[in-house]
């Protein structure tokens, strides 16, 4: 199988691992790619949010599967037109993935498929959103309409700050805050059949202690040993299969990833937010404990065949990935800055770029993730960050308590 990768991300290179990882993949293209993906793929240049382009790429390569990464290519109808040309596609339809494109049709979607999820409004004005803030009260839960590439939500106690957000958006969905941890759930589905993969936990906030600013990942975690027995059966029968049979019944079936963000309320699991692609940096960790070949899953949903997919088998371990992030991310990142210590086994990048001479270089926010692997996850826990601190980068931060709290047992459960 010739398998086509679109994007340049640490997801992609996590992406690109897994695939290559697969017998039945006999070549593998990326484009554009990175650093860290060139070692395992033939990198091609492409305007990844392109539909034409990556249409025409996959033609040019003869591509079996192409397989999408990012949000802005789907959102764009990337999938539509390489399945135009004939090709599978691992990505839902441009209309499919509004799911994540709008935070409102997001909401219109669960709200019609009687999905548990927060009390929500859209605001397109200052007089609308000091309505739903006086509504909802502290903490403020404002988010971007938009794709705002992992940094368009913001929670704060801040009233003045969360006005400040709702008018840089402009429109902007704003609801009720949800109390209890978070967990992510990716589930692979070819519009009918769906598989989830094991629950994750991602870190959103800049700082230990869940301080400072979000960003679009400092670190995740899997499994889940706090996870409430069950969990994934309830998401599945509460949450995705609605969804699912909701969007076809709207004529716009979505086939891919469906990522499910949730918290674990008081009330039970209730859905932060929808995505259309794979989760970064939480799929660093859930492919590192996939056994399943992801060439033949991912090929099978783009088909259609997943209900003939054998059941997925995982790895009996534990994963951890903690993200090394530029001098001043997320707010305005250094870049350009050299990398040592980066070309060993677990370094995933995300964003370097190499000069012609080989020197390794900074090249956006997220820069680096650490990904490890061990029996349990205190020992997953303690390679990761092995493998962070024999990285150096001039101004680099990275959170120093990725999965610490579920190791220590500290991870609270609502009742």
């Amino acid at each position: 199988m010739r398998v086509l990768l679109v994007g340049s991300g640490g997801r992609e290179h996590a992406l690109a691992l897994g695939l290559v990882g697969d017998p039945a993949v006999t070549e593998l293209i990326a484009a554009p790619g990175n650093p860290g993906i060139a070692a395992v793929a033939d990198l091609r240049d492409v305007d990844a949010a392109d539909p034409a382009s990556v249409a025409a790429l996959a033609v040019e390569v003869g591509a079996d599967l192409v397989v999408i990464g990012p949000e802005a290519p789907l959102v764009n109808g990337v999938a539509d037109a390489v399945r135009a040309k004939g090709i599978p596609a691992f990505g839902p339809s441009a209309e499919a993935a509004r799911l994540e494109g709008s935070k409102t049709f997001a909401k219109d979607v669960m709200t019609a498929a009687d999905v548990p999820t927060a009390r929500a409004y859209t605001c397109t004005d200052a007089e609308s959103v000091g309505r739903a803030l006086d509504e909802f009260g502290p903490p403020y839960v404002v988010k971007n309409d938009g794709l705002a590439a992992g940094k368009g939500v913001v929670v704060t106690t801040d009233r003045a700050a969360a006005e400040e957000h709702a008018q840089e958006c402009g429109r902007v969905v704003i609801e009720e805050y949800l109390a209890g941890p978070e967990v992510s759930l990716f589930v692979v589905t070819d519009g009918e059949a769906a598989l989830p993969l094991l629950p994750a936990q991602d870190f959103k906030r800049v700082g230990d202690d869940d301080t400072g600013p979000n960003t679009g990942g400092m670190g995740a975690y899997a499994p889940l040993p706090w996870a409430p027995a069950g969990l994934v059966d309830e998401v599945m029968r509460d949450v995705v299969h609605p969804t699912l049979t909701e969007l076809r019944r709207r004529g716009t079936p979505f086939a891919g990833l469906l990522y499910v963000g949730l918290a674990i309320t008081t009330a039970g699991p209730r859905v932060i937010e929808f995505n259309a692609r794979f989760g970064d940096p939480e799929t660093q960790v859930v492919l590192a404990l996939l056994e399943t070949p992801l060439a033949g899953l991912l090929h099978a949903a783009a088909t259609g065949t997943l209900a003939e997919h054998p059941p997925l088998r995982w790895r009996d371990a534990a994963a951890v990935t903690v993200v090394v992030a530029a001098e001043g991310y997320p707010a305005a990142p250094r870049t350009g800055d050299v990398i040592t210590g980066a070309d060993r086994a677990g370094v995933i990048h995300a964003g370097t770029r190499r000069d012609a001479d080989g020197t390794l270089r900074s090249a956006g926010g997220r820069v680096l993730c650490g990904t490890a692997t061990g029996p349990d996850l205190a020992a997953a826990r303690d390679a990761a960050y092995d493998l962070v601190r024999g990285i150096e980068l001039a101004g680099s931060h990275h959170r120093t308590d990725i999965a610490a709290a579920a190791v220590d047992g500290r991870i609270d459960i609502p009742a």
